[in-house]
């Protein structure tokens, strides 16, 4: 069953493109589904491309193989088919509806109903769908909630949260991106209604969410309204204090989840890690953000080299982002960090060795006295002032730790 078209609009240019063109003219029924129809009405780039088709997945993989275009069954079992067309992956699924739900995942039918599938989707801005000639299909209202900057859901907004509460994130990621004004109030109270739901998600689908939050480019009044929901401390329950994050975006300090989560979150960084299972890079990179000291704009060039021999320098730059936005100095500070190069000590254990010291514990011991010596000297010793200053502590018996 279809409908008529809500709007016309001149097709995109990603419709004109080889990959999307072709699966297109093999299945000229299908439609472009969810989020690149959203973009494109409003303006933004659009990214991957989905369609959704009322044929079946075994009928999807006749005709694409019937164009010469290759056909993965990535996931038959929920109608879905990958068509692969120079190396570029689109995505093809049949039309669904939900059959029961559990709260996290669903099991579906197949059908040939397009308002049918709509149905299924979260956001009335998530359930348009596009031909190929720009005619958009819109059953519950999304182009006039795209134009009022309105995130509401398809349906009782309750009982969309309930199929699936990471639903509850995914408002907060789109309200980010799309919304002005005053949050819809029916989804608003069925937010605070599935709170308890949060907990039943992995934690690898909750920062995936979160990351996505704040990544928008300005997701202050979204997650404000999480903290005003209690959503904030369901995921964040060692505290978070949306100000912080506020201040740094106001400061026009990247837009980097990362260094956003480390200046709201005011808890232990190895429980939120061990919570939100972050990779071990995103975590080594979040203590480090929370633990090492910042620099400061009156520090001088000698500071700045020391610092940035124990430091990366794009860990220096996001602690004064931390520390201090853009108050006065710290611009200047931030461009001192980065066109000073990072100084390396030039000695290893080799060059103690070679001065006929056996392998031991004293090999170290000599390092980090001549390292020591020359991170006091402001990292500036060369190769060759390093290695007179170890000859002179191995023969003149400084390796047991005194100063020249």
């Amino acid at each position: 069953m279809s409908a008529a078209p809500a709007l016309r609009i001149p097709p995109p240019l990603f419709l004109s493109e080889p990959a999307t063109a072709a699966v297109l003219a093999a299945l000229p029924e299908a439609r472009v589904a969810g989020g690149a129809v959203r973009d494109a009405l409003v303006g933004q780039p659009v990214g991957d491309i989905d369609l959704a088709t009322p044929r079946s997945p075994e009928a999807v993989m006749q005709a694409l193989s019937a164009a010469g275009i290759r056909a993965v069954p990535t996931g038959l079992e929920h109608g879905t088919v990958t068509a692969v067309v120079d190396g570029r992956g689109i995505e093809i699924t049949t039309l669904r509806r939900d059959v029961e739900t559990d709260g996290r995942h669903a099991r579906v039918e197949f059908t040939d109903d397009w308002r049918e599938d709509a149905a299924r989707r979260d956001f009335t801005i998530n359930a348009l769908s596009m031909q190929r000639d720009g005619a958009v299909f819109d059953y519950f209202g999304g182009i006039e909630d795209l134009r009022a900057g309105r995130v509401r859901f398809v349906g009782k907004a309750a009982q969309r949260i309930a199929e699936d509460y990471l639903r509850i994130l995914r408002f907060f990621r789109f309200f980010a991106r799309y919304a002005r004004g005053a949050p819809d109030r029916d989804a608003s109270a069925a937010i605070r209604g599935g709170l308890a739901g949060l907990a039943g998600l992995s934690a690898e689908r909750v920062w995936s969410e979160l990351k996505r939050i704040l990544a928008a480019p300005d997701p202050v009044a979204a997650v404000a309204l999480m903290a005003e929901l209690g959503v904030l401390a369901a995921v964040l329950p060692g505290g978070a204090d949306p100000a912080r994050l506020a201040a740094l975006v106001a400061a026009w300090a990247p837009t980097d989840p990362l260094l956003r989560l480390a200046a709201m979150f005011t808890g232990d960084v190895d429980a939120l890690g061990d919570r939100l299972k972050l990779a071990n890079d995103e975590r080594a990179r979040l203590s480090a953000l929370r633990a090492g000291p910042s620099l400061q704009p009156h520090d001088d060039d000698a500071t700045v080299r020391r610092m940035l021999a124990d430091t990366e320098p794009d860990v220096l730059i996001d602690r004064i982002w931390l520390a201090g936005g853009d108050a006065p100095g710290w611009a200047e500070l931030r461009a001192r960090i980065a066109a000073t190069p990072r100084p390396i000590f030039p000695l290893e254990g080799r060059d103690v060795l070679a001065l006929g010291l056996e392998p031991g514990p004293r090999v170290g011991q000599l390092l980090r006295e001549v390292r020591a010596w020359w991170m006091d000297r402001g990292c500036t010793p060369d190769v060759a002032a390093c290695r007179r200053e170890l000859e002179a502590r191995i023969w003149l018996g400084a390796g047991d730790g005194r100063t020249k």
